[in-house]
């Protein structure tokens, strides 16, 4: 019984850790796509996001002040009044912020969502590489 649940534990982890591997491509590829070039500041309402994730990307400086972020990284449903870019982790933050939000990446039944916010975009003055162009949508 041990052995199956140490087995378990591990194929878990494992998954986590390529999971969490995957999501770090995805979101380099997205930063580097919203702002060539640039070193941008990214303030998270999330403890485990920002010690994790934010940490390993590239071209992200954290911030722990939300006034001096340039970009906001929402993963729970708080009441943030702030206009910045926001980059949301699910569609129901999607939908509350949808303002200011100009990018949506989300798991759903396994795989990863990414979505771009057409009028979002254009109103900060952002242009996606050609490649990018397919996660771009008016409404969501």
């Amino acid at each position: 019984m041990k052995t199956i649940l140490l087995s378990l534990l591990l194929t878990f982890s494992l998954y986590a850790q390529n999971n969490t591997s995957y999501e770090i491509k995805i979101y380099n590829t997205i930063f580097a796509a919203l702002f060539p070039h640039q070193k941008i500041t990214v303030w998270s309402d999330s403890k485990q996001k920002k010690e994790s994730l934010l940490k390993a990307l590239k071209n992200v400086i954290i911030v722990n002040d939300i006034r001096k972020a340039k970009v906001l990284f929402i993963t729970k449903d708080e009441n943030i009044t702030s206009n910045a870019m926001k980059i949301v982790t699910n569609y129901k933050l999607l939908k509350r912020y949808k303002k200011n939000v100009i990018c949506g990446f989300y798991w759903k039944k396994g795989r990863p969502n990414i979505l771009f916010l057409k009028q979002n975009l254009q109103h900060y003055a952002l242009t996606l590489p050609s490649s990018m162009k397919k996660y771009v949508e008016e409404n969501p």
